[in-house]
């Protein structure tokens, strides 16, 4: 999903980057290293700090955003104290395995630390028709998949549609704000 909303923002002209953060564990027995050994890089508080948009994911937890995402907002607040993010816009995504996985209230947990932040919210237009007529995932609040119990779904077209929408909406906003 990310790969497809970076795919909408580099179509309206403007530079991504893809970032993700640690895990984390109830008991830490040695450091992660700095850089992972696979995936995405971790995000840094300067990375967001200096960022002209935001597109936020994480999978859904029982409605909620995942335990790691949480912990990384919740060490932002010198980002806060300074005023960092302020004015810059930002949408949220997520993906679980049902439809009624708790999509929205996911989409939902992650904007209180948005709007603290003085962020600009952005959800997605109901000019998309996909938003209307899909049958998986998609929601005013932002994208969203449903994986399958398993996990083993792959995106539906809709849901391909409403990331690159998103996006392209993102990125849109960020070419006029800068």
């Amino acid at each position: 999903m990310a790969h497809l909303i970076a795919n909408g923002v580099e179509s309206a002209g403007v530079a991504v980057k893809i970032r993700t953060v640690p895990n984390i564990a109830t008991v830490v027995t040695e450091a992660a290293p700095s850089i992972p050994e696979e995936g995405d890089i971790y995000c840094t508080l300067d990375e967001l700090a200096n960022c002209s948009g935001l597109a936020l994911g994480s999978p859904t937890r029982f409605g909620n955003m995942a335990s790691e995402m949480k912990y990384f907002l919740d060490q932002t607040t010198s980002l806060w104290l300074n005023g960092a993010l302020h004015g810059k816009p930002a949408c949220v995504f997520t993906a679980s395995g049902s439809m009624h996985g708790g999509q929205e209230s996911t989409l939902l947990t992650m904007l209180p630390p948005l709007f603290h932040h003085g962020m600009m919210i952005m959800g997605l237009s109901n000019a998309q028709p996909a938003l209307s007529y899909t049958k998986t995932g998609g929601t005013p609040y932002g994208a969203s998949h449903v994986s399958g119990p398993r996990h083993d779904l792959s995106l539906s077209q809709d849901e391909k549609n409403l990331c690159e929408e998103q996006g392209k909406r993102l990125g849109a906003v960020v070419k006029k704000l800068v």
